[in-house]
């Protein structure tokens, strides 16, 4: 199974932003990355009226759309099935002999590595304080001192090196 690391924080900390500029830098190492975002919504990717809609809405409890260059898997659940995604579930449908890392946003409170997206503006707690799978803060005010490494959020350059440095250091984990 490929390294997890995880993006911890609350809503509006800035979790997909930060990622999205971290992803580019790993590619450029030569990574193949995997992502897991988790969600409280109930979004809709695809697009009613085409096929793949039409089936799915007919009923199908998995679909998976494949096409030249994209796989789209769906899971529908009963609407009288209120569930959480188990995180072990979502990682296990990822194809791990084409990652190098997977990248997790949510899922804040499972027992996996974690860089905590931090804004003190925002006034919510430190999440590091009762977690001790937070490996590091990325933050907004990268100047206060933690037991834990300080990123500096608008620095996502120095974000992905920290994530490299790590996942060097778990790679003899993977064996």
């Amino acid at each position: 199974m490929a390294p997890v690391i995880g993006f911890a924080g609350f809503s509006g900390s800035g979790k997909t932003t930060l990622i999205e500029q971290v992803i580019p830098y790993l590619k450029q190492h030569g990574l193949r990355v995997g992502l897991l975002k988790h969600s409280h919504h109930d979004v809709e990717p695809d697009t009613p009226g085409k096929d793949s809609y039409r089936l799915r809405h007919a009923g199908s409890d998995q679909l998976l759309l494949a096409t030249p260059h994209r796989h789209i898997l769906f899971f529908e659940y009963p609407d009288d099935e209120d569930r959480e995604p188990a995180l072990e579930d979502c990682l296990k449908q990822l194809d791990h002999s084409r990652l190098d890392i997977v990248l997790v946003e949510g899922f804040r409170d499972q027992p996996i590595t974690k860089i905590e997206i931090h804004r003190p503006d925002y006034g919510k707690p430190l999440l590091y304080r009762k977690d001790t799978s937070i490996v590091a803060i990325a933050t907004s005010e990268p100047g206060d001192t933690h037991p834990i490494p300080v990123l500096d959020l608008n620095q996502a350059a120095s974000v992905a090196a920290f994530i490299l440095t790590w996942l060097e250091s778990a790679e003899p984990a993977r064996n």
